[in-house]
């Protein structure tokens, strides 16, 4: 099933909303980017919670390191629906 946003158009008094699809193509490609991305956020948050752990003189114990990355990560990675909703208002606003 294709990914869909709904938007306001613009110029009515009341809004109505227009559902945009991506193509299989840009869904594959917005996941794609995600990932990359994310891979590239968890080995910062890696490197961060290193750098905590020692500005903390705290141990680091490797399950420690991971769960204050993994931490990190949720709070700051960006999701597959984040960048699918972003192709698709690209696609609205160049209609």
């Amino acid at each position: 099933m294709a990914f869909s946003k709904s938007f306001p158009k613009k110029g009515t008094k009341y809004p109505e909303w227009e559902e945009m699809y991506l193509t299989e193509k840009e869904e594959r490609e917005q996941e794609e980017l995600s990932r990359k991305e994310n891979i590239n956020l968890m080995k910062q948050c890696i490197d961060d919670a290193k750098q905590i752990l020692k500005d903390k003189n705290l141990k680091d114990y490797q399950t420690d390191l991971i769960n204050i990355a993994i931490s990190l990560f949720e709070k700051t990675a960006s999701h597959q629906i984040y960048w699918k909703e972003g192709k698709a208002k690209e696609k609205f606003d160049n209609k």
